[in-house]
């Protein structure tokens, strides 16, 4: 088991298995020393933790849980490109949109459920650059999608 797994293990929290996509695409994709993973949404064995907006049906702390469940799968798809997740050197960017109300202006709390994760699970190496985007709707009425760029040593 990689460092990042007994660091993710340590918050009680696993790896999962890569969510299939909702649409013709896949997880993750390795391009030299870089994956690029599609936008991955707070999907939990299949199903979606929540749907509606933020600021609306669902509150800030609750899209902070869900973003934490995006990063979670974005790691996953990270894992499907590469042997190892140690060999990640560098989380190079992280980009969250956050379905929410017109008056939420709240997504960068929110995107922090993300960045905090990749943070715990890399250490050093979890710093990254990051957007946090509202947008009136995602994919499944999701109330947001993470997609990430690391760099493979």
């Amino acid at each position: 088991m990689s460092q990042v797994e007994n660091r993710l293990g340590a918050l009680g929290l696993a790896v999962p298995t890569v969510p299939a996509p909702v649409a013709v695409y896949i997880p993750a994709v390795r391009t030299g020393a870089y994956v690029f993973t599609s936008g991955q949404l707070p999907l939990l064995d299949g199903q979606l933790l929540l749907t509606g907006k933020v600021g609306g049906e669902v509150s800030a702390e609750e899209a902070y849980d869900c973003a934490r469940q995006c990063a979670l799968n974005a790691i996953a798809a990270v894992k499907s490109q590469v042997d190892d997740l140690d060999s990640v050197v560098r989380v190079v960017k992280a980009t969250v949109f956050v379905a929410s109300t017109a008056d939420f202006t709240g997504q960068p709390g929110v995107a922090n459920g993300a960045s905090e994760l990749f943070g715990a699970a890399f250490g050093d190496a979890g710093q990254h650059a990051r957007s946090a985007v509202g947008v009136p709707v995602l994919p499944l009425d999701a109330p947001v999608e993470v997609e990430l760029v690391v760099e493979i040593g």
